[in-house]
């Protein structure tokens, strides 16, 4: 891979338990399956064999992102590449949906309203209670944020705009300096990201899909804006069978 001209790789986690049983996760720190980490390797092969190297690899603080870089790097056979996390690249705050499957929210919201809340831009899922120990305020990963930082539910809007600062005051200037950055990071979280780099309106990002365990390489010019992209295609090298949608 040429490092002539700035490039980062995003990238989806693959397959974690609770897709085995079709349920929301969002914030849940819900570890990956054998089929998630067999992505993961299959994905860091294909990147070795492209050419790509590494300088650091951003993720979120979510063990799944750590889990789906640890794998990888070790496929690259460069398991020291530096780590950094934030919670900023988290998966979109389902709120009340997290941890609830597609049957069960049908039959609590409705299939129409559901469908608005985890495809549309604008409108966020029913919110948790702050007494619900589901509430991001009682998890130790966030004890030194401040509590009116951490979401009780989150629109695609709202992760967008809580993720849109890390690539702007973290990963753009590290790509300006010629750094080499793998971004693994969630389904939204990352169709949030392509909206931005690709100038999407709301309607087109509702047909947007983030496959997981493909590697997405953006390449930039020196002002950081977007020259192209494309899926680093990875053919029959998967791991054993297809992983479904992470949520």
């Amino acid at each position: 891979m040429s490092a002539h001209a700035p490039w980062t790789v995003l990238l989806r986690h693959g397959h974690s338990e609770w897709n085995l049983t079709d349920r929301f996760t969002g914030w849940t720190d819900i570890p990956l399956t054998e089929v998630g980490l067999a992505e993961a390797a299959a994905a860091g092969r294909k990147l070795a064999q492209a050419g790509f190297v590494f300088d650091e690899v951003h993720g979120s603080v979510l063990v799944r992102t750590r889990q789906t870089a640890d794998a990888l790097l070790a496929a690259m056979r460069t398991p020291g590449v530096p780590f950094f996390s934030s919670w900023r690249l988290n998966e979109r705050h389902y709120g009340a949906l997290q941890g609830m499957n597609k049957r069960e929210i049908f039959a609590t919201w409705g299939e129409e309203a559901s469908r608005r809340w985890w495809r549309g831009y604008h409108e966020p899922p029913p919110p948790l209670e702050r007494d619900d120990p589901r509430h991001p305020r009682f998890d130790p990963h966030y004890a030194g944020l401040d509590s009116c930082e951490l979401p009780a539910s989150e629109s695609l809007r709202d992760c967008q705009r809580r993720t849109l600062p890390y690539w702007h005051d973290v990963v753009a200037p590290r790509l300006a300096a010629g750094r080499r950055l793998l971004v693994i990071s969630h389904g939204n979280t990352l169709r949030g990201l392509v909206m931005h780099l690709d100038g999407l309106s709301p309607e087109a990002m509702e047909k947007v899909e983030i496959a997981s365990g493909v590697p997405l390489v953006y390449r930039f010019d020196e002002t950081g804006r977007v020259l192209g992209r494309e899926w680093l295609a990875m053919g029959g090298d998967r791991g054993e069978g297809a992983a479904p949608t992470a949520l």
